[in-house]
C-alpha cells in the first residue's frame, strides 16, 4: 500500500484522462490515483478501465451516476481513501491546469509538518498563466474577500490542489460539509484551519485548460460569494470518532 493517493474528479475528460493518469504513475515516490467519474457520456470511465487493467494496485475509479457536485466527488473520495488507509490523500484537477509534477512537492510539505499543503498561485513565487486578466483579478480579490471575512490565513482561499493528512479527513465532519462547487475548497480550508490544523502553501504555475471544457460557472461563482458569510456564523465542531 502506498502511502499517498491522488483523487481526481472527472467529467468528460477524454482527451485529458490518459495522459494524467500515465503522468501520475510516472512520478517517484508512487502515488495511487482514484478516478470519481460522475457518469461522463464521453468515455471517461471507460478509458480509465482500460488503464486500471493494466494497473489494478494503483488506478482505481468510483462510478457516479451523474453530476453530483465537485464537493460531493471529493467526499466520496476521501471517504474511499481513509476507509483503504491512505495517510496522504490529494485533489486535483484532470485538465493539466494543476501540474501533476508539483505532487511530490505537496508531499514533501506535509512531510515537513504541514497538515494541509495547498498549491498557492498568490504565494511567493506562484503564479497563473493563460488565464485572462479579468479572471485573474476575479480570482484573486475572491481570495482577498475570503480572507477577510473567515481570517482564513491562506493567500489562495479558493486553490482545489491540495494534500491533506489523513488525521485532518478523520477530524473535519465530512458529512457536514455543505457546499459542492468552489466555496467547498474554501470550506474545507476553513474548517481545517478551526480545527487547529496547520496549512502550508506551496508555490506553483496555475495553467488553464488547454483540452475540454471549463466547469466554472456563474452560479459557482455565487455560492462562494454567499457561502462565505454563512460559513463565518456556522459553528465548526469536529466528527465524532466513536
Amino acid at each position: 500500500m502506498a502511502e499517498s493517493i491522488v483523487i481526481i474528479p472527472t467529467y468528460n475528460e477524454i482527451e485529458n484522462i490518459e495522459r494524467m493518469l500515465d503522468t501520475v504513475l510516472a512520478l517517484n515516490p508512487p502515488f495511487h490515483v482514484l478516478i470519481v467519474d460522475d457518469g461522463s457520456p464521453d468515455g471517461t470511465a471507460a478509458a480509465v478501465k482500460a488503464k486500471q487493467a493494466k494497473h489494478t494496485e494503483r488506478i482505481h475509479l468510483l462510478e457516479r451516476s451523474g453530476k453530483l457536485g465537485l464537493g460531493t466527488a471529493y467526499i466520496a473520495g476521501f471517504k474511499w481513501a481513509l476507509e483503504h488507509g491512505y495517510e496522504l490523500i490529494y485533489e486535483m484537477d484532470c485538465d493539466f491546469s494543476h501540474n501533476p509534477q508539483d505532487l511530490p512537492r505537496l508531499r514533501q510539505a506535509c512531510v515537513d509538518g504541514a497538515d494541509v499543503a495547498v498549491g498557492s498561485r498568490y504565494t511567493r513565487g506562484g503564479k497563473v498563466s493563460n488565464w485572462p486578466v479579468g479572471r485573474i483579478l476575479m480570482s484573486y480579490f475572491a481570495s482577498v474577500y475570503v480572507n477577510t471575512i473567515l481570517w482564513l490565513g491562506v493567500r489562495d482561499s479558493t486553490a482545489g490542489f491540495k494534500c491533506y493528512r489523513a488525521e485532518v479527513l478523520r477530524t473535519i465532519d465530512l458529512d457536514r460539509i455543505r457546499f459542492i462547487g468552489y466555496a467547498f475548497q474554501i470550506e474545507m480550508k476553513y474548517n481545517a484551519r478551526r480545527l487547529g490544523f496547520r496549512i502550508d502553501e506551496v508555490p506553483i504555475t496555475f495553467v488553464d485548460r488547454e483540452l475540454g471544457t471549463s466547469k466554472m460557472s456563474m452560479n459557482i461563482f455565487q455560492e462562494a460569494f454567499l457561502g462565505v458569510l454563512q460559513m463565518r456564523f456556522r459553528p465548526i465542531r469536529p466528527a465524532n470518532k466513536s
